[in-house]
């Protein structure tokens, strides 16, 4: 709702529970809920026909912004569909995008990066269909309580749970198989959670830190988003050589997934100021009330709609250098 009217054309596409893909007018009103749409020539549009417009369209003066979170929207799939359309697209590409979403893979990336971050181990589904009790007492030994169970690429903390006896552990992990064939399992740690986010390509722009603040346990997806209990605070209290490594860290994190257009990156901080990594998210959400956005125009040096025109512009410059180094490469 606050890209610049006059200066964009906006064509709405949402995909329904089904998997229909509807669109294919130009948005007359305001973007609302996908039935709330209100469209000058709403319809029905097969896939495949919005393909073809795509990429057959100019390329030089359209651009895709994705804003589907979770499987199949943030995860490099979507990314790397547009990719072989030669279409430009907001954010990160696939391999930052598939990296982000597997919490498992971003863990062992971090590992190389020499960033800190939580005890962890990582369970593929046949291998606790094999020995489930010897794996409970393997990370009862490495991990303990309390800990947290994860499926590997799922967002919004669906299928997460928090355990602090074998009981909880044994539900938690049945509950994340439902939702992936690999889990991981990570201690507690016990601090605030503060986020950063960053916009740019080879040196991005890193805001100030937030934080919401609430009830130190955890806040499941019902809790997150249907209680309205969090309470955003910009800048975070933070000490400033805290701020700085949290910084360092998120440019080392942005850079070791070769991120492109916008990357929020989140950390534990403990009481004494121990900095642990967290998760990164390569499609933050994009809201009025959204942290990503709110950190990054609360200095004043842009509004909500010229972030919306750096990203624009930020995915051009990248299809642009994309398409010079094939050709390039054509040329030899």
């Amino acid at each position: 709702n606050r890209l610049d009217r006059e200066r964009y054309r906006v064509f709405p596409i949402y995909i329904d529970l089904d998997g229909r893909w509807h669109g294919g007018g130009e948005l007359a009103g305001e973007v609302g809920r996908p039935g709330d749409l209100r469209l000058s020539a709403e319809e029905t549009v097969p896939m495949g026909d919005i393909l073809k417009r795509w990429y057959n369209e100019s390329r030089d003066s359209h651009v895709v912004f994705p804003v589907l979170h979770g499987p199949n929207g943030e995860d490099g799939t979507l990314q790397g569909m547009l990719d072989m359309l030669n279409v430009p697209y907001v954010g990160n590409g696939v391999f930052a995008s598939a990296a982000g979403m597997d919490k498992i893979m971003t863990k062992r990336l971090r590992e190389q990066a020499r960033i800190p971050q939580a005890p962890y181990s990582a369970v593929a589904s046949f291998e606790w269909d094999k020995d489930a009790d010897g794996i409970v007492r393997e990370l009862e030994a490495a991990i303990g309580y309390p800990c947290y169970v994860k499926p590997a690429a799922m967002g919004s903390s669906i299928g997460i749970g928090r355990c602090d006896n074998r009981e909880q552990l044994l539900r938690a992990v049945r509950e994340a198989f439902r939702y992936d064939r690999k889990i991981a399992v990570e201690k507690q740690i016990d601090g605030r959670e503060i986020q950063l986010a960053l916009i740019g390509d080879d040196e991005p722009f890193c805001s100030v830190a937030g934080e919401f603040e609430r009830e130190r346990d955890f806040f499941s997806y019902e809790r997150k988003y249907a209680s309205g209990k969090l309470t955003m605070r910009i800048p975070a209290r933070l000490d400033d050589g805290v701020y700085a490594r949290l910084r360092t860290m998120a440019l080392r994190a942005f850079r070791t997934l070769d991120g492109a257009g916008l990357m929020r990156v989140d950390f534990f901080v403990t009481d004494d100021n121990d900095v642990y990594f967290n998760e990164v998210n390569t499609l933050p959400g994009f809201t009025e009330n959204s942290m990503f956005p709110a950190m990054l125009t609360h200095d004043g040096r842009r509004t909500f709609a010229e972030l919306l025109d750096e990203l624009i512009e930020l995915a051009f410059r990248r299809y642009r250098a994309k398409r010079g180094s094939f050709e390039r490469r054509a040329e030899r």
